[in-house]
C-alpha cells in the first residue's frame, strides 16, 4: 500500500506542476500581439486587457504553453473590425487561431496560412475578401496546418491549386459560401489525412476530378451549389471512407452506376438533388446499410422505386420529388423504415393508393405525395402519425373530404395541411364538432370547386397564418368571426361566389396591422413550400408576403376606410367585384404595398394623388371603373401602362389617349367619404363665380379639362 500511495503522490505533484501558471510571454510576443491590436479599428474592448508591460499570457483571448509561449489566440465573435495583422505569424509557438464571426476588412495574410507552427486557423464568417494567396516561392516544405476554415467570407477569384501541395497535413478544409471560381484542383488530395472537404456555395465549374478517389480518408465531401458539369467519375467511388457526399444544385448528369455506388458502404448521406441525373435508382442501393438521408429530388430520373430500398433500415429522409418516377410506391416496404421522418415524392407519376404501410412509420414528421396519380379516400390509418407536422396531398383525385377531415381531426401536431385540387365539387365540411388541428398554421384548399360556406370550425384555428381558398365555389357572406384568426396574414379567397359587404372585422386582424410578432415565431416548415411557381421555395412562413385577396367574387358596398389600418399589407386585390364609392384616401397609408388591384368594380371619384407615396408599388390596376379626373403622375404611378387605367372614360393623363387639356374650365369637386347628400359644383372661369358647394370630411380638388 505504501508504494501505491507514493506513486499516487508523484502523479499528483506532476499534475500540479502541469497546472501551474505559465511563465511570462516574451517581449517579442507581446509586441506582435500589440501590433495586431493596432491594425484594428474596433478592438471589442481588448485594449482594456491588452496593456503594454503586462504579461500577455493573462490577456483576454490568449492562452500560453508551459514555457510561456503564446499557443492560442481565440477572439471569435468579439466585434473586431479592421485588418488582420500578419504579425500574428511572428508568434513562433502559435498553434491555434480563431478569429471567426468578426467584421474584418481586406484579405487573409498568407503568413498565417503558411505559418511554420499554426495547425488550426479559423476565420469563418469574418467578411474577408480578395484572393486566397498561393504559397510564395520561398515556401517549399510541408506546412503543419491541419484545419483551415475560411467559410462564409467574400473570397473570390480562382480557387488556388498549388496551395495544397504544401498542405499535406490538412485534415479539414472548409471554403464554403464564398465566390471562388475555377475548377476543383486534383492536388487537393495530396494530403493523405484529408477527412473533410466543403466547397459548397461557390462558383466552381468544370468536372469532378477523378483524383478525388485518392482521398482515402475523406469522410465528408460537399460541393453543392456550384456550376459543375459532366458525369461522376467512377474513380470517385474509390474513396470508400465517404460518409457524406453532396453534389446538390449543379449541372451534373448521367445515370447512377449500381456497381460503383455500393463501394461507398459507409455512406450516411447521399445528396444529388437539383441536377440532371437520369435513369433508375439502382437496386444495389439496398446494400447501403448505413444510409440515413437520400436526396434525389429535382432530376430527370424515372422508373419504379426499387423494393430493395426497404433494406436501408436507417433511412430518415427520402427525397424523390420532381422526377419521373412511376408505378406503385407500395413496392417499398415502408414498415421496415421505422426511423423515417421525411418522405417527399412531390410531382412524379406514382399511381394506385398511398401505401398503407407508410402509416406504420410512426416517427414520420413530413409526408408529401402531391402532384401524382394517387386516388381513393384518405385512410384512417394516417391518424397513427401522431408526430406529423407537414401533410401535402395536393393534385391527386382523392375523394370524400368530410371523411378526410374527421381523420385529420385527430392530428395534434400538424402545422401545414395542403389538399388543393382534390375532392372536386364536394361540399366544404360544415361539422361544427371538428375541433382538432389547433396547431395548424397553413391550410391550402384551393382549386377544388368546393361548395358551401366558410365553416365555423375554421374560427378555432387561432394559430392559422396562411389561408388559401381560391378557385372554389364557396358562397355566402364573409363571416364576422374572421378577426378571431389572430395570426392570419395571408388570406386568399379569390374566384369564389362570396356576397355581401367586406366585413369591418376583417380590418381588425392583428397580423395584418402589425406583423412584428410573427418574427418571434418565423414558422419553420419541415419541407420547402412553393408559391406561384415551383422555383420559389419558402422554408419559413414569415417569408410569404402579407396578402388580402378578395378578387373575383360578388362583394358589394364601399371599400371600408378602415382598410388603412392594415399597414403591413404587400398585396391588396379587390378586383372583379361589385364595389362602389370612392377609393378611400386611407389606402395611401399602406406604404408597404407592392400590388394594388381595384379593377373591374363600380368605383367613382378621383384617383387619390397621395398614392404616389406608395414607393414599393410594382403592379397597379384600377381599370374598368367609373373614375374621373387626371391620373396623378408622381411616384410609381407614372410608370404603369395605360392598360392600368383603361375603361375609365372620364380619366385623363399623359399616359392615356385622353390627355388633359391645357385650356378649359377649372372644376372643383367636393367628395365626401361619408356619402354626402349634397354635392354642388362651382365653376371658376375668367374670374366669374357661379356657385357654392357644401363640403364634407374629405375635400379633393383637382383640375378637370374636358
Amino acid at each position: 500500500m505504501h508504494s501505491k500511495a507514493l506513486v499516487a503522490l508523484q502523479l499528483f505533484l506532476l499534475l500540479l506542476c502541469l497546472a501551474s501558471p505559465a511563465n511570462s510571454c516574451t517581449e517579442h510576443e507581446e509586441q506582435s500581439l500589440l501590433q495586431f491590436l493596432t491594425r484594428l479599428s474596433q478592438d471589442g474592448g481588448l485594449v482594456v486587457s491588452w496593456r503594454n508591460g503586462t504579461d500577455c499570457c493573462g490577456w483576454e483571448g490568449i492562452t500560453c504553453n508551459r514555457e510561456g509561449g503564446v499557443a492560442e489566440v481565440s477572439l471569435a465573435s468579439r466585434g473586431l473590425e479592421g485588418h488582420i495583422s500578419p504579425h500574428l505569424a511572428g508568434l513562433t509557438g502559435l498553434l491555434r487561431v480563431n478569429l471567426s464571426h468578426n467584421s474584418f476588412s481586406g484579405g487573409l495574410p498568407p503568413e498565417l496560412m503558411y505559418s511554420r507552427s499554426i495547425i488550426v486557423l479559423d476565420v469563418s464568417f469574418s467578411r474577408l475578401s480578395g484572393v486566397l494567396h498561393e504559397p510564395p516561392s520561398s515556401v517549399t516544405a510541408t506546412r503543419p496546418l491541419q484545419v483551415l476554415n475560411i467559410s462564409s467570407n467574400q473570397f473570390g477569384a480562382e480557387f488556388p491549386s498549388h496551395t495544397w501541395k504544401v498542405m499535406q497535413n490538412l485534415v479539414v478544409l472548409n471554403a464554403s459560401n464564398n465566390s471562388f471560381t475555377g475548377h476543383i484542383p486534383p492536388s487537393i488530395c495530396l494530403s493523405p489525412s484529408l477527412a473533410m472537404l466543403d466547397l459548397c456555395y461557390n462558383q466552381l465549374s468544370g468536372g469532378v476530378p477523378a483524383a478525388l478517389g485518392d482521398c482515402s480518408m475523406l469522410r465528408l465531401f460537399k460541393v453543392g451549389h456550384n456550376k459543375l458539369s459532366g458525369t461522376l467519375p467512377v474513380e470517385l467511388f474509390h474513396a470508400t471512407s465517404l460518409e457524406h457526399l453532396s453534389f446538390a444544385s449543379n449541372g451534373l448528369q448521367g445515370e447512377l452506376d449500381g456497381t460503383s455506388i455500393v463501394k461507398l458502404s459507409n455512406l450516411v448521406t447521399l445528396d444529388l438533388r437539383e441536377n440532371r441525373f437520369s435513369g433508375k435508382i439502382p437496386r444495389s442501393i439496398g446494400q447501403l446499410k448505413r444510409l440515413e438521408e437520400l436526396y434525389l429530388g429535382n432530376n430527370n430520373m424515372s422508373g419504379e422505386v426499387p423494393s430493395t430500398l426497404s433494406n436501408c433500415t436507417r433511412l430518415m429522409v427520402i427525397d424523390l420529388k420532381i422526377n419521373n418516377f412511376s408505378g406503385d410506391l407500395g413496392r417499398v416496404n415502408f414498415s421496415t423504415l421505422q426511423n423515417l421522418t421525411h418522405l417527399d415524392v412531390l410531382r412524379n407519376n406514382f399511381s394506385g393508393i398511398v401505401p398503407e404501410n407508410i402509416y406504420s412509420c410512426s416517427n414520420l414528421v413530413a409526408l408529401r405525395v402531391s402532384l401524382n396519380h394517387f386516388h381513393g379516400e384518405i385512410s384512417p390509418r394516417i391518424g397513427n402519425l401522431q408526430y406529423l407536422s407537414f401533410l401535402s396531398l395536393a393534385r391527386n383525385p382523392f375523394t370524400n373530404i368530410t371523411k378526410a377531415f374527421h381523420v385529420f381531426n385527430s392530428f395534434r401536431n400538424i402545422t401545414i395541411l395542403i389538399i388543393a385540387e382534390n375532392f372536386v365539387n364536394e361540399m366544404m365540411p360544415q361539422d361544427e364538432t371538428l375541433d382538432g388541428l389547433r396547431n395548424l398554421e397553413y391550410i391550402h384548399m384551393a382549386d377544388s370547386a368546393l361548395t358551401g360556406h366558410l365553416p365555423v370550425w375554421l374560427s378555432k384555428l387561432r394559430n392559422l397564418k396562411v389561408l388559401k381558398l381560391s378557385n372554389n365555389r364557396l358562397s355566402g357572406p364573409m363571416p364576422g368571426w374572421i378577426n378571431s384568426l389572430h395570426s392570419l396574414f395571408y388570406l386568399d379567397v379569390s374566384n369564389n361566389s362570396f356576397t355581401g359587404q367586406i366585413p369591418i372585422t376583417l380590418m381588425d386582424i392583428p397580423m395584418l396591422k402589425d406583423n412584428t410578432a410573427a418574427y418571434l415565431d418565423p414558422g419553420h416548415v419541415e419541407l420547402p413550400l412553393f408559391w406561384r411557381n415551383i422555383s420559389r421555395q419558402y422554408h419559413f412562413l414569415t417569408a410569404f408576403p402579407t396578402i388580402l385577396n378578395l378578387s373575383i367574387n360578388n362583394f358589394t358596398g364601399v371599400i371600408p376606410p378602415e382598410i388603412g389600418q392594415l399597414k403591413v399589407l404587400s398585396e391588396l386585390d379587390f378586383s372583379s367585384n361589385k364595389l362602389y364609392g370612392v377609393v378611400p384616401l386611407s389606402v395611401c397609408n399602406l406604404t408597404k404595398l407592392e400590388v394594388l388591384d381595384l379593377s373591374n368594380n363600380h368605383l367613382s371619384g378621383v384617383i387619390p394623388a397621395a398614392l404616389e407615396i406608395l414607393h414599393f408599388l410594382s403592379a397597379f390596376n384600377i381599370s374598368n371603373n367609373d373614375l374621373e379626373g387626371p391620373v396623378p403622375t408622381g411616384g410609381q404611378l407614372s410608370t404603369f401602362p395605360d392598360s392600368s387605367f383603361d375603361g375609365n372614360p372620364k380619366l385623363c393623363g399623359i399616359m392615356l389617349v385622353h390627355r388633359c387639356s391645357s385650356t378649359g374650365a377649372d372644376v372643383v369637386y367636393a367628395i365626401s367619404a361619408k356619402q354626402p347628400s349634397i354635392k354642388v359644383i362651382f365653376f371658376i372661369g375668367f374670374g366669374l363665380f357661379f356657385g357654392v358647394g357644401v363640403l364634407y370630411d374629405q375635400l379633393v380638388l383637382y383640375r378637370y379639362f374636358g
